[in-house]
């Protein structure tokens, strides 16, 4: 018998993949394990490895899927949460036996759904389902009655409204999401995501600054806000409009230098956020917008919004309120019926938007999607990162420090860049 199944500890080990939304939810899982008496470790020993899965594209399905078979070669117990897990249920259970299979549903217990995987206890896997029908189509049906608001800096692990324990960071340095809302109400003909994540729900204010509050008090020093459409928050709040009240007061939380909001659908992009964005103190001047495209064809076959002359005119709005902005964005190439004609159109607006970063993502298809069932497809590359800067000061620089510098060279998508004397 090895040591590992002797001495039967409440050890937990979590690996998160994924997006920084998964990053968020894991460290939910976290302050939920460490309050019902599990030990987190990052030891190779530990007595149940958590995996916590995405399940975006193949690429990101076939990592979450070696990882935990690596997980259970090592003789742990492997218990399975996440996007993959959710998304396939009691399928992904009859292809791994290895791993017990969690849902969503089962985060408010984890510390008892693991107990059950430490004892071998295994529990039948959930039925897949599409979760957009777990709530009302209509968004201001969607939340609860006011809650109370939460303390003015919780106590670490965050412990949010009701005494639920909701965080503990699982990572240091000055950066760090910070979640404002969950669900998607898109229906984009090549995404799965919101039918495993479900309909579109806002979290309040009070909740979300409380929790900046508590990261500042942690040592973060840049929040970046993640959604799966940060553009449509407050809609089920009844306030179209709420994140532009949102940010500034996001942005003058005690200790909070720069906040940044990632996940913009260009069709919903008001010009009033455009101008909080540009003209806020402490809101970077950055857009990441998901434009999957440029051709109007290819668009519209995703069941999306534009075609290369309004984005070019969207980026043109942004510029003439914010010059030095950065905008970021992903494209899909290889879509079902892409033609060469349509790649011309993306290539013409690529060489006239003068994006910053891109990632490009070749098409696959998804389960459950329109566009699976659509002819025609091709398999290209994984995407690519934004990459990072490497700056070269005269005077040391401490952890969290935000400079100027100038770019003085480049190796990639790096940069290199030369802290400016003040």
């Amino acid at each position: 018998m090895s040591p590992r199944s002797e001495s039967a500890s409440r050890t937990v080990s979590l690996v998160t993949l994924g997006c920084a939304r998964n990053e968020v939810d894991s460290e939910e899982l976290a302050a939920r394990l460490t309050a019902s008496g599990w030990e987190l470790t990052s030891d190779s020993d530990a007595s149940v490895v958590l995996v916590n899965t995405c399940g975006f594209i193949q690429a990101a399905k076939q990592e979450s899927i070696d990882e935990l078979l690596g997980a259970a070669e090592s003789g742990a117990k492997v218990a399975a949460v996440g996007c993959l897990a959710e998304r396939y249920g009691a399928e992904l259970a009859g292809e791994l036996p290895e791993a017990q299979v969690l849902s969503f549903d089962d985060y408010g217990e984890i510390g008892a759904r693991l107990d059950d995987v430490l004892a071998g206890r295994k529990r039948p896997a959930h039925v897949a389902r599409d979760r957009r029908t777990l709530l009302p189509i209509t968004p201001a049906q969607r939340q609860p009655a006011q809650r109370p608001a939460p303390p003015e800096v919780p106590a670490a692990p965050w412990t949010g409204p009701g005494g639920g324990v909701f965080r503990r960071r699982l990572s240091g340095g000055v950066v760090a999401p910070l979640k404002i809302a969950s669900g998607c109400d898109r229906r984009c003909s090549f995404c799965a995501i919101p039918s495993f994540r479900g309909a579109f729900v806002s979290r309040r204010p009070p909740e979300i600054l409380a929790e900046a509050r508590w990261l500042a008090a942690s040592g973060v020093r840049e929040l970046v806000l993640v959604s799966e459409n940060s553009t449509s928050y407050g809609k089920d709040l009844g306030n179209l409009r709420l994140l532009e009240e949102v940010l500034p007061d996001l942005a003058a939380t005690e200790g909070i230098e720069r906040v940044r909001i990632s996940y913009l659908q260009p069709a919903e992009l008001r010009p009033g956020l455009i101008e909080v964005i540009a003209s806020t103190a402490g809101v970077a001047p950055y857009f990441d917008l998901s434009f999957q495209h440029a051709s109007g064809r290819v668009l519209r076959a995703m069941r999306r919004f534009g075609d290369r002359e309004r984005f070019l005119a969207l980026l043109d709005q942004i510029r003439e309120q914010s010059p030095q902005a950065g905008v970021r964005s992903n494209f899909i190439v290889g879509f079902p019926g892409e033609t060469a004609a349509d790649l011309t159109e993306l290539e013409l607006f690529l060489n006239h938007a003068g994006l910053d970063a891109i990632g490009i993502f070749g098409y696959s298809d998804e389960d459950g999607t329109e566009a699976a069932s659509l002819p025609g497809r091709a398999a290209h590359q994984a995407p690519e990162v934004d990459g990072v800067t490497t700056v070269t000061s005269p005077v040391p620089l401490a952890v969290g420090d935000l400079v100027r510098a100038v770019v003085t060279g480049s190796e990639g998508v790096d940069l290199i860049a030369d802290v400016k004397p003040r």
